[in-house]
């Protein structure tokens, strides 16, 4: 079997633009992959297309050969940006693999531990202004039968908080605990955005409504900062989104710096990447929680991959508060039902692209400037 084509699809979705990845073999088996970046689309673009060039002519089942070929040998390897690209090829070669022999790709891994994953939600608090306006929109999505949601309440503060901002946080996270319920897991997101001390300031405001984690709350890299951090607070800490391999992610548990990994399948090159930093993680007995504001076949990647974790425990979500289109733009988008979703049994990822729907939704450009950064 040998890889003839690789097409490229980008597709608007509020947020981002969802970045698809579609490979076409001489057998007549299509695999699709995604290499969502928010903010950083075409960038991730130009990387795909070299990386393409080098699988064209190829077996897409090596993945290991190619793999390695694509992320060890050239000498400007690593970061986000070649990372995204090998995930969205690496993710397509899997489902392909498993098209092959009409499997599931988590069936090539040795089966399933779980049959369902738990996810929590995000992106459901837009339009809310008030205190009192999110503490009713978390009401709902308890409705909808999510029992974990995710919010950043700390508005565009950054890299220091004032009392004022502090208690506009606080009665935020107040007025979710009122809405949510006291047995709603409440996930606090940080994005990255405070020095040590005011992170310190912010975790401490919000400790007293019993919050589930406490997500990057320093910028990524400094992983002795993030210790002390962690051993200053109340609340678990969750880190990763921005570790983009093995490498990145071994100081960072040697240190445990973190009790919760959050590595994104679509930025640390891929499904077998993610897989060997959940082995790591799970030495250290910390627990992994993928990242994943991205689209529906990134959604089902990650579903292949929580399936066979040992150390899995939670799973996000964007649905259904992104874009209405995302269950159109491709056949099989995997659906949350009473706070889980379903392990799919379809060959591949289960997945398969809708053309379409796709060109109703063409690429437009994204920012993630997202702090005013005042002193």
């Amino acid at each position: 079997m040998k890889i003839t084509d690789i097409q490229f699809h980008l597709c608007e979705a509020r947020y981002s633009n969802w970045q698809f990845v579609e490979m076409h073999t001489d057998a007549g088996i299509t695999g699709v992959g995604e290499a969502t970046v928010e903010g950083q689309a075409l960038t991730v673009q130009g990387r795909l297309e070299e990386m393409g060039r080098y699988l064209l002519g190829k077996d897409p089942r090596e993945i290991a050969l190619h793999t390695r070929n694509l992320m060890r040998d050239p000498f400007w390897a690593g970061g986000y940006v070649s990372g995204s690209a090998l995930a969205g090829l690496e993710m397509a070669m899997w489902d392909i693999s498993g098209k092959a022999l009409g499997v599931p790709v988590w069936r090539l891994w040795g089966g399933c531990i779980r049959e369902r994953v738990r996810v929590y939600a995000n992106g459901w608090f837009a339009g809310a202004e008030t205190p009192e306006e999110w503490g009713d929109l978390a009401a709902e999505v308890v409705e909808l039968g999510y029992t974990a949601m995710k919010f950043d309440p700390f508005g565009k503060s950054g890299p220091r908080i004032s009392r004022e901002e502090l208690g506009r946080a606080q009665a935020i996270v107040r007025e979710v605990r009122r809405g949510a319920g006291p047995r709603t897991d409440l996930l606090i997101e940080v994005h990255g955005r405070f020095d040590v001390h005011a992170s310190i300031m912010a975790a401490r405001a919000v400790e007293p409504f019993d919050c589930f984690w406490y997500e990057e709350p320093i910028a990524p890299g400094n992983h002795k900062a993030l210790k002390t951090l962690a051993e200053a607070i109340g609340i678990p800490v969750a880190t990763g989104e921005r570790v983009y391999s093995r490498q990145d992610a071994r100081e960072l548990l040697e240190l445990g710096a973190a009790a919760v990994l959050q590595v994104d399948v679509c930025h640390c090159g891929g499904l077998e990447e993610i897989r060997k930093v959940a082995a790591m993680a799970e030495t250290y007995s910390v627990a992994m929680a993928p990242h994943n504001p991205n689209g529906p076949v990134a959604t089902a990647a990650c579903l292949a991959v929580d399936a066979v974790m040992p150390n899995f425990m939670i799973q996000e979500m964007m649905t259904p508060w992104d874009v209405e289109w995302r269950d159109e733009v491709v056949v099989g988008s995997p659906v949350v039902k009473d706070g889980y979703l379903e392990v799919p049994n379809r060959p591949g990822l289960g997945v398969e692209l809708v053309h379409s729907e796709l060109a109703k939704h063409p690429f437009e450009e994204k920012s993630m400037q997202m702090f005013d950064n005042k002193d």
